[in-house]
């Protein structure tokens, strides 16, 4: 009889384990401690590696629970995520880029519905859903747009109040331009072609024709693109192109670590990126002679526009893990934001605004300024690019956009158009077989 019964038990505790590994995923069984977990952070943000490393530290040396973190590449995080997820392995913490990259990774992520860092959101669209559940927790929000070096500008005779819209901005540029070799600067840094280094062109800059199509039809997705504004789309990119440290015939060899280091050393006036590089810069210049004004594309309105400002960083974490392993990552991300270290190292050290309820007001200028332009009524303009149908659209784009650069016509600008448009909803069709 005691046989019997100690075999029914160990059959119960095998059932038990089953159905605790195949409602993991699903949220199940990721309670209690998590002394003996481990987290694995595979990081998007490249500029953020030294600060995650030593929040890590800090917080292993606070608790005993071990957190490594693995730091992707500029423009290679699907590539390395995709690498990691098929090692035994695999990371606890990872990121998705929105509403597209949760339908490649759900499998993967966690149901956050009832997670602590998923209630001390400020806001609940900050919360990535799926199904009536929270798979994604957005961690920052960030602004983007032309960055400016204020004392190169006034040396060129011009100041930021003459440009308030695409024909201003074009007139300075192209006045920077054309006395450019006794000035010893130029209007714009490079466009930054190089493969992986593309996606201020075919990201970034490529949201812009998306969010007035948007705003003009009304609706905040679609499966087929028109391309409305993807005339004005060429004139931003020929701006940037004809005004540059370069000739665009070698942009397919420029990165963005070329572009960045052309605007610190004072070959350049105009520099798009975003807040993330706020620390960099300022480093470099200061806040005295810094600040980031919209990117103009001659949309009638765009005086009114403000800066890009959104996100597409969500934090999600591997429900394929150990259920210790997703304890301890589920209890790392709390006290990243809530305790006073993680909250100060998001702020001070990342220079990240996050819609956290704890979190500290950050020093980034640019994220100042992008409240500064909506408190004086202009309309920001909002993060499209996470409707993208895919990361190989996005290849696509900058290789449509590489080779117009090296021989701008009509005809290689009906390149851009085709892989804009007509790929699309190829990319979207696919996604849907």
């Amino acid at each position: 009889m005691k046989k019997r019964l100690a075999l029914i038990l160990a059959s119960a505790m095998l059932v038990s384990s089953a159905v605790c590994s195949l409602t993991s995923c699903n949220g199940g069984g990721a309670g209690g401690s998590s002394a003996k977990g481990h987290v694995y952070y595979l990081n998007f943000k490249p500029e953020q590696d030294k600060a995650w490393q030593d929040l890590a530290a800090e917080y292993t040396e606070e608790t005993g629970v071990t957190v490594d973190v693995e730091t992707a590449a500029d423009g290679k995080y699907e590539e390395t995520l995709s690498a990691a997820m098929a090692r035994s392995d695999a990371p606890t913490l990872f990121q998705v880029n929105g509403p597209v990259g949760l339908a490649n990774w759900k499998d993967y992520c966690y149901d956050l519905s009832d997670a602590a860092v998923t209630k001390e959101l400020t806001n609940d669209a900050y919360a990535l859903k799926a199904d009536g559940k929270t798979y994604g927790v957005g961690y920052v929000t960030e602004t983007y747009g032309i960055i400016v070096n204020k004392k190169l500008l006034s040396d060129a005779g011009h100041s930021l109040d003459e440009i308030k819209d695409f024909d201003s901005l074009k007139a300075v540029a192209e006045d920077i331009t054309a006395n450019s070799a006794k000035l010893g600067f130029s209007a714009f840094t490079n466009a930054s072609l190089k493969s992986g280094d593309d996606w201020r062109m075919q990201t970034h800059l490529a949201n812009l024709p998306i969010y007035y199509e948007y705003k003009a039809d009304g609706i905040s997705s679609t499966d087929a693109i028109k391309g409305t504004y993807l005339d004005n789309y060429r004139a931003i990119f020929d701006l940037y192109l004809n005004n540059s440290t370069c000739d665009p015939k070698i942009v397919t060899s420029k990165t963005v670590d070329d572009a960045r280091a052309e605007f610190i050393s004072g070959q350049a006036v105009f520099y798009q990126n975003g807040s993330w590089e706020y620390a960099r810069v300022s480093e470099a210049l200061g806040d005295d002679n810094l600040a980031m004004i919209p990117i103009y594309i001659g949309v009638e309105g765009e005086e009114n526009q403000g800066l890009c400002t959104g996100t597409e960083n969500y934090w999600t974490v591997n429900c394929n893990a150990a259920e210790e392993d997703i304890q301890a990552t589920l209890d790392f991300l709390e006290w990243v934001v809530t305790s006073d270290k993680g909250t100060d190292a998001l702020a001070n050290k990342m220079n990240f605004v996050s819609p956290f309820k704890k979190a500290k007001e950050a020093t980034n200028l640019f994220e100042k300024m992008s409240i500064d332009y909506t408190s004086s009524g202009k309309t920001a303009v909002s993060w499209n690019f996470a409707t993208m149908p895919s990361e190989a659209w996005k290849t696509e784009l900058g290789s449509a956009l590489a080779v117009y650069a090296a021989n701008p016509t009509d005809d290689t600008w009906a390149g851009v158009k085709e892989a804009f448009v007509d790929n699309w909803a190829a990319e979207v069709a696919k996604s849907k077989k």
